[in-house]
């Protein structure tokens, strides 16, 4: 049982329920809560910090509700994994992994020749139906599924195989196979997850999920890849830096 070090001030305007929640989910991010670490329950912590139960139980709710805490009978309430923070760069998701530490690995879904769909083949500069190379993968972050992939690349690129993709990132190969990345165009949504979704990515259907379409082009201006992604919002983030013009 992990100990909580909260203080909450009455006098504050803000809502005490959230003042517990942002403390915990500060010790959440900071690491000193780490994952599968089981909290006290919430009788224990109402008793602790002298509040009232419904209080404790709505803390402890909008934690679940963000995907950092949760719940599980007969265990009771533990840490899940830390959310995913991703900068906006031209890097692969399977590098930013594990740069920090999330032990990433892949499960390989497809790996062949197709027609190239209307929106693969636009961001190609291919023709509608043309034969490309596609690329189907989910994702795992520490064990938990986190994104499931779709990318396209023109017919004749590069020679790639499953084991490569269960090894490295895309764009790991891409630069193996001397392929020099320069810049990418990249559009960020969200959708809700279909039945199909839901069951690959461990979410109930209809839950949030981020959604991501990238074109990287070369270093002589080719469309190199076109990547389709969905990503767990629970567990994954987009981080931009913004400046003043």
């Amino acid at each position: 049982m992990t100990p909580l070090a909260v203080t909450v001030d009455r006098r504050s305007p803000v809502p005490l329920y959230f003042q517990v929640a942002e403390q915990i989910e500060a010790e959440i991010v900071a690491g000193r809560l780490a994952p599968g670490a089981k909290l006290p329950n919430e009788i224990v912590l109402a008793d602790q910090l002298t509040l009232s139960r419904p209080t404790m139980r709505q803390a402890i709710q909008y934690l679940v509700d963000k995907g950092l805490l949760v719940r599980k009978r007969g265990v009771g309430t533990q840490v899940v994994q830390s959310q995913v923070r991703r900068s906006i760069e031209l890097s692969s998701l399977y590098d930013d992994l594990a740069r920090a530490g999330q032990h990433p690995s892949t499960v390989v879904r497809d790996l062949a020749l197709c027609p190239a769909p209307e929106d693969a083949a636009a961001a190609l500069g291919v023709p509608a139906e043309a034969e490309v190379l596609r690329i189907r993968r989910l994702r795992y972050a520490s064990d938990e599924p986190l994104a499931l992939m779709t990318n396209y690349l023109p017919p004749g690129l590069v020679e790639v195989t499953a084991e490569q993709l269960r090894a490295n990132g895309l764009y790991a190969v891409l630069r193996g196979a001397g392929i020099q990345l320069r810049v990418a165009r990249q559009t960020i949504g969200a959708c809700a997850a279909s039945a199909a979704q839901a069951k690959d990515l461990h979410e109930n259907k209809g839950a949030a999920l981020l959604t991501m379409t990238r074109t990287a082009y070369d270093d002589v201006g080719r469309a190199v890849e076109y990547g389709s992604h969905v990503y767990r919002a629970a567990r994954y983030a987009f981080e931009l830096t913004l400046i003043e013009r």
